[in-house]
């Protein structure tokens, strides 16, 4: 069901638009919510249950939603999916403004993570049904750029509305943003994906080809590396070498502590994740073979945790979270746009929910082992150990794919199916 040229791109953009404007809702808890315990009363543990339950959520919801795109179309899902976080976001304001807010902030989240593995397995599937190989990886790399430059947006709007104004404003804002989401996807995007719904689809039918699952695997360990480590202990890094940022203005000291450092340090990360998404799908469609590209950035991303390793000054670390998320983000077009050149089109929505699966157990996983192996073996360590993950993605890889086609770098035109 591919559409001209125009059309398709105008249906990219409209993905990209919805994706990040409904990514607001999702990082705009991250500057609010740490403290509502003080706020609220809630419990250290119950804000970590609360931020985690989308994430645990979407574990579940992954598979269906790949299904149910592949039974149903991508139309209706995605619509839904954009509506639900919506509510979702403003499930917010129901929150903070009831005697029990630790309730109504979990459902909120948990339907944050139903809406989120709608959105995620639709999105990607559309972008795969309205592009052709020549430009299918700049196009997946501009979606991903788009879900990925949504939430720190979010998190900037969170931080400086709460700010100045309350914490309902700024979740009352994420929803208007997220309800735009719901209304540019509904009036733009069309039906790409099935004309007629197919029942003997089952919610349960994941994709588990070996390209679904090579792929899979290597999305697992940029998860598991980027989130699940990186993420995860560069502040308590950063507070053991006692490394932060300080700035001069008109002569006074300006010194962030290790939580502001971190963040800065992650929005670099990001930044440079999200360039790099649109130009390794655009090299790769350039190229005319996704593989070569993918191991030069995961090369990019084992550089950077290994750069983690050395004396650690402010320089050096800025260096290696840009290398790492230019890493993780080089790799983010090429790898969906070759787990498209893999998969029949009436699969695609099911590839797209398993490649999401592994990618979300990755960064749950991922916390659970980095923050005690920080704390048993040390930092250097652990990011040493961080540094082989990429090189054991790219071996993971090229089996698989020569596995799979007999070819070590197979050309665009051959991945085809």
């Amino acid at each position: 069901m591919n559409l001209p040229s125009s059309g398709s791109n105008r249906v990219v953009y409209a993905v990209v638009a919805s994706t990040f404007f409904v990514g607001f809702g999702g990082g705009v808890v991250f500057p609010i919510l740490p403290n509502l315990g003080e706020v609220l009363g809630i419990s250290a543990f119950m804000v970590g249950v609360i931020l985690s339950a989308n994430r645990w959520t979407r574990l579940v919801a992954n598979g269906p939603a790949g299904a149910l795109v592949d039974r149903i179309g991508t139309r209706k899902p995605f619509v839904a999916g954009l509506a639900i976080e919506g509510a979702a976001t403003a499930g917010y304001v129901v929150a903070i403004t009831s005697s029990v807010p630790e309730f109504w902030f979990v459902l909120a989240r948990v339907c944050w993570g139903v809406g989120s593995a709608l959105v995620f397995a639709t999105a990607y599937t559309i972008t795969a049904d309205v592009s052709d190989a020549g430009s299918r990886g700049e196009s997946m790399g501009i979606v991903r750029a788009g879900i990925t430059f949504g939430f720190p947006a979010g998190m900037v709007l969170g931080g400086i509305v709460s700010e100045v104004y309350s914490n309902a404003t700024a979740f009352v804002l994420a929803a208007c943003f997220a309800g735009l989401a719901s209304i540019i996807a509904y009036f733009i995007v069309p039906e790409t994906h099935v004309d007629s719904p197919d029942t003997s689809i089952k919610p349960w039918d994941l994709e588990t080809t070996l390209p679904a699952l090579t792929v899979g695997l290597v999305n697992f360990g940029l998860y598991f590396a980027y989130f699940g480590v990186l993420f995860s202990t560069l502040v308590l890094y950063l507070d053991a070498e006692s490394t932060v940022l300080t700035l001069e203005f008109a002569g006074v000291g300006l010194e962030y502590g290790e939580q502001g450092t971190s963040g800065l340090l992650m929005a670099v990360s990001a930044l440079s994740g999200a360039l790099f998404t649109i130009l390794g799908g655009k090299i790769s469609d350039t190229v005319g073979a996704r593989v070569p590209v993918l191991l030069v950035f995961l090369v990019t991303s084992c550089l950077g945790f290994a750069v983690l390793t050395l004396a650690p000054s402010l320089s050096i670390v800025v260096g290696a979270c840009a290398l790492i998320g230019a890493g993780q983000g080089g790799v983010g077009g090429p790898l969906t746009a070759l787990l498209a050149d893999l998969t029949p089109e009436d699969r695609m929505g099911r590839a797209m929910g398993t490649n999401n699966v592994f990618g979300d157990v990755g960064g749950a996983v991922g916390p659970l082992l980095s923050l005690p192996f920080a704390e048993a073996i040390g930092f250097d360590v652990l990011y040493a150990l961080s540094a082989t993950i990429p090189l054991l993605a790219g071996a993971t890889l090229v089996v698989g794919i020569y596995t799979y086609t007999g070819s070590l770098s197979p050309t665009v035109e051959e991945s085809i199916v």
